[in-house]
């Protein structure tokens, strides 16, 4: 027998790690509470009790050529964002295309349990998918000197529990939904109904209706807008703003084949904070003027991910959707708002407040260990543990796709659990949970999820496996490449260009990127397709700061 290793989460993140596992010699099994793969994109018109909940009318928000596996590009036809659908048909693709379904045990599909093969020599990674009843993950009584886990798992109202070497917990952090009902005086009289946005599957019930929506995200904004032709009245209370991004961003390209670029990255990091917050803003009302809409952040220079919604101004504008300060107490029929407005006779209430983080497998002190606080190192792995056989995989947010993150996540813990690669003594790596955490506090604010930027992030990620591009060697080795990887979006490809888990074909879908980003838009041929001008559009941005300090320079 060899070593055993179990990971939680059975959507994108837990297909990466069961990859990269292999990669690595492990040998995975998979726990599927469901019928199917995908979680997050896995629909179901009904909410389901510790499941992730999406609904119908749901989009992607990241364009394909950013979202992929690194090594499996989505077809040339699909479109660049995809409906929930699309996505699932891509992730199902990519399970059955990398031979991952043999090691997933559904639990409403024998047939596959069946067909789990073998172990091999080597460690035997144990993969429990999000959908699996898991009601219990301890240390065992030998943690200390062999690092293990008992997991134990509940299937047809059986328990079975199982000793194993090492946990991944990819069961993301959709599941649970931030219900800040102690924060509404009055609300437990108001006689509509209330629920959570994880509970919105469409806009049939609100036909006619007059609907509140508290919260200013990217389910507040969909389900307002999809409401706004249906409904009566819908308003929207936001506590601070946000920033509203158009998918469509310069010339009509995919907003982050065009603003996710090491070069725009390298800028962003290396100007002074007034003139990189200058820009920022600048950039973010290029679409239209935030303050006129009632949309402007109270801090607007912080990195908050915005949102992103292409009709959300429009519907403003035709007076379908109105925005609102906080609410500051509830009647039996209304909502009083800070500026001393009231709306009234609200039908319904829609809560898009978030989710929490909670492992009710788990001691919460594991991943929380610090003042209640997500505390993980690279925001991966539970510093104070006395053996690092545990890692969180999905959970860090930022501009980038889910995807291609959790792919490198997952190549890194896997490396990880064989030891090939060593972590930092837990010192070390809480000291650099504190410089981050002030980092993300300048750069993000206040928030409770594990933000960060998402090139920096990737680079420092794959250094630790030796998979990070060589930049000056491209230059030096095939300038062509290094001017699409410098100055082009930072696709998942990048990752897999050079080191371990190299992938032959990354430099071909470096390259031919545009080409599949244009072909679904193109139905009607007219012309030669075109691409962005990376440098010059930067370089144009830049001119009037430069061209300020140097007039400041000059006379003072």
């Amino acid at each position: 027998m060899g070593k055993k290793v179990a990971i939680v989460g059975a959507g994108v993140s837990g297909l990466a790690a069961i990859r990269c596992c292999l990669e690595e010699g492990l040998d995975p099994i998979c726990f599927e509470r469901s019928n199917d793969v995908g979680g997050l994109w896995n629909f179901s018109n009904h909410v389901e009790e510790g499941r992730a909940s999406i609904y119908q009318s749901v989009f992607t928000n990241s364009s394909k050529e950013m979202m992929c596996f690194p090594d499996f590009p989505y077809p040339d036809d699909f479109p660049n964002y995809m409906h929930h659908s699309k996505l699932q048909e891509y992730i199902k693709s990519f399970a059955q295309k990398k031979d991952l379904l043999r090691y997933i045990q559904f639990e409403k599909n024998t047939a596959i349990q069946k067909g789990r093969i073998p172990q091999i020599e080597g460690i035997l990674l144990f993969l429990i998918f999000l959908q699996t009843l898991v009601s219990g993950i301890k240390k065992c009584s030998s943690f200390l000197t062999t690092g293990q886990w008992v997991v134990v798992t509940e299937k047809d109202g059986k328990q079975e529990s199982a000793l194993f070497d090492a946990v991944m917990i990819c069961s993301g952090h959709h599941v649970y939904p931030n219900m800040p009902t102690d924060s509404f005086p009055g609300l437990e009289h108001f006689q509509g109904k209330c629920l959570h946005s994880r509970d919105y599957k469409g806009p049939g019930a609100f036909q006619g209706k007059k609907v509140l929506v508290i919260g200013l995200g990217n389910s507040a904004s969909d389900i307002a807008v999809e409401l706004s032709r249906l409904a009566t009245q819908v308003i929207i209370s936001t506590r601070s703003g946000s920033w509203v991004m158009s998918r469509v961003w310069n010339d009509g390209y995919p907003w982050d084949m065009v603003y996710v670029t090491r070069f725009a990255s390298f800028l962003r990091n290396i100007l002074p904070s007034f003139v990189s917050d200058w820009l920022y803003v600048k950039k973010m009302n290029t679409w239209f003027k935030h303050e006129n809409y009632g949309l402007m952040p109270l801090n607007g220079p912080l990195r908050k991910e915005p949102v992103f919604n292409d009709e959300l101004p429009a519907r403003i504008l035709c007076g379908t959707v109105s925005i609102k300060p906080m609410v500051t107490k509830f009647t039996e029929t209304s909502a009083v708002f800070e500026d001393g407005t009231v709306f009234e006779a609200i039908d319904c209430i829609i809560f898009a407040t978030g989710y929490g983080y909670a492992y009710p497998f788990l001691d919460e002190s594991i991943i929380k260990s610090r003042n209640n606080e997500v505390t993980l190192y690279k925001g991966i792995f539970p510093p104070q543990l006395e053996k690092p056989t545990m890692a969180v995989i999905g959970l860090v947010q930022s501009l980038g796709a889910a995807i291609p993150t959790a792919d490198l996540q997952a190549r890194w813990a896997a490396k990880v659990f064989t030891k090939t690669c060593i972590l930092p003594t837990t010192n070390e790596m809480m000291d650099d949970i504190d410089e981050k955490m002030g980092k993300k506090l300048k750069w993000f604010g206040q928030s409770h999820t594990l933000q960060t930027d998402y090139i920096t992030y990737m680079d420092e990620l794959s250094s630790f496996i030796g998979a990070k591009p060589n930049i000056p060697w491209l230059f030096l080795t095939d300038p062509q490449l290094a001017l699409e990887v410098y100055f082009g979006p930072c696709s998942p490809y990048q990752f897999r260009l050079m080191g371990p888990g190299k992938w032959d074909g990354a430099r071909n879908a470096i390259l031919t990127q545009w080409k599949r980003t244009v072909k679904p838009t193109r139905t009607r041929a007219v012309g030669e397709a075109q691409r962005p001008r990376h440098l010059y559009d930067l370089l144009r941005i830049l001119f009037f700061p430069v061209f300020f300090l140097a007039v400041l320079l000059t006379f003072y």
